[in-house]
């Protein structure tokens, strides 16, 4: 909640401004904190509905990276967090990120640690990210931490943005070919058939089935249309719910290679997300719950809570996992052996490096596959429908020129 406030510094300068607190009795008690004499507090009017609208203001991967590494710099120069915070909120182009970190410098002002203050943001620092602070606010390597978070990030959007952009490139090339087969059916398809028919001509079988498909596109179009519409919102709003999300996990992990691909990847996240945590002395049980948060899937995020589970009561982490066929054998026996070793941290590190060079080789082989297949798809796509069409008119003009 925003309040406006009106206060004398106590060298006697008036200062207004505006505080988010949760409460008034928190907004007076964080201004206090700072040296301010309250002459007027009060909760801020209501912003008008558009001012939430923030237009390209989302917090890119790329932001998080470079301000962790602004922060391990100053850490490292011996730079107070307060002052820190405050200092790069002025620097910050990205609106969001600007007013999530005034609120955060404004919380440690208050007296809160620097990971209590970040885990107020989630939709930009994520429960992995808060705890890993936290695990540097009690070693005291606050600036080796933030180092580290700046390369867990950079690895991870590295090898996630790969895998999409494989994904993203045919879906992008069916569309286009989708939206050229309807321009076909609905521009030139009935023209040429006006043509054919009035001819007088017989109209093959094929050319027939053609004219019948762009008669039924024209006809029924828009209802289609509709249609669609209404099942992709039926199918948003499905793939919200939790039973949504365990069968979109579930069909990512099935889908033929496609799957094999997914499986590498959250793999990946796990294995490097476990030993980033782990290696920073973050105990098993809160690495093995932070993960499952972050991780992406709800298929891995159940077996990783279930794990969790498991681990607290006594049981190791590789017997705890050897039980899900999500999870291939040999991550169970490499981690089996780094218990046994006490290198855990370390072997999952080698694992998540694995499984990288794992995913970014299953994409390069996935696009050199789906490059040749979806030209060659295409290509015939068009070519027939063009022949259905442009054979009977060579007919025509043969009867004719005979």
């Amino acid at each position: 909640m925003l309040y406006n406030y009106k206060a004398l510094e106590q060298s006697g300068l008036q200062k207004e401004g505006s505080i988010d607190a949760v409460s008034l009795e928190v907004a007076i008690d964080s201004l206090q904190k700072r040296g301010l004499i309250i002459a007027f507090i009060d909760e801020a009017d209501k912003e008008p509905w558009y001012s939430k609208i923030t237009i390209g203001a989302k917090v890119k991967n790329k932001d998080i990276v470079i301000l962790s590494r602004q922060i391990a710099t100053l850490f490292g120069a011996s730079v107070s967090a307060l002052k820190i915070f405050s200092l790069l909120s002025g620097e910050i182009e990205n609106i969001h990120l600007r007013k999530s970190m005034i609120e955060i410098a404004d919380d440690l002002q208050a007296g809160s640690s620097i990971s209590k203050a970040l885990a107020k943001h989630p939709d930009i620092f994520s429960d992995f990210y808060a705890n890993m602070v936290k695990a540097g606010e009690e070693t005291g390597k606050l600036n080796e931490t933030f180092e580290y978070l700046a390369d867990h990030l950079d690895r991870n959007y590295e090898v996630v943005s790969k895998a999409k952009n494989a994904l993203i490139y045919p879906i992008f090339v069916i569309g286009v070919f989708v939206a050229v087969m309807v321009l076909m059916f609905t521009l030139i398809i009935p023209k040429i058939s006006v043509i054919l028919l009035d001819s007088g001509q017989p109209v093959p079988i094929y050319t027939a089935i053609v004219f019948g498909i762009s008669d039924f596109i024209i006809d029924y179009g828009v209802i289609l249309l509709v249609l669609l519409v209404i099942m992709t919102f039926v199918l948003i709003r499905y793939l919200g719910t939790p039973d949504g999300r365990r069968a979109m996990g579930r069909f990512k992990l099935e889908v033929p290679y496609v799957g094999d691909l997914y499986q590498k990847l959250y793999l990946s996240v796990i294995s490097d997300n476990l030993a980033t945590m782990i290696l920073s002395g973050i105990p098993m049980v809160r690495a093995i719950e932070v993960t499952a948060n972050v991780v992406g899937n709800d298929i891995y995020k159940n077996i990783l809570s279930e794990s969790g589970v498991a681990v607290k009561s006594g049981s190791s982490l590789s017997q705890s996992l050897m039980q899900y066929e999500e999870v291939p054998s040999i991550l169970t026996q490499v981690i089996k052996v780094g218990e046994e070793s006490g290198e855990l941290g370390e072997i999952l590190k080698t694992m998540a490096r694995f499984y990288q060079r794992e995913v970014i080789n299953a994409v390069d082989t996935l696009v050199s596959l789906i490059e040749p297949v979806m030209i060659v798809a295409l290509g015939l796509g068009v070519g027939i429908l063009l022949a259905s069409v442009l054979i009977p008119i060579y007919n025509i003009a043969n009867t004719a020129g005979v």
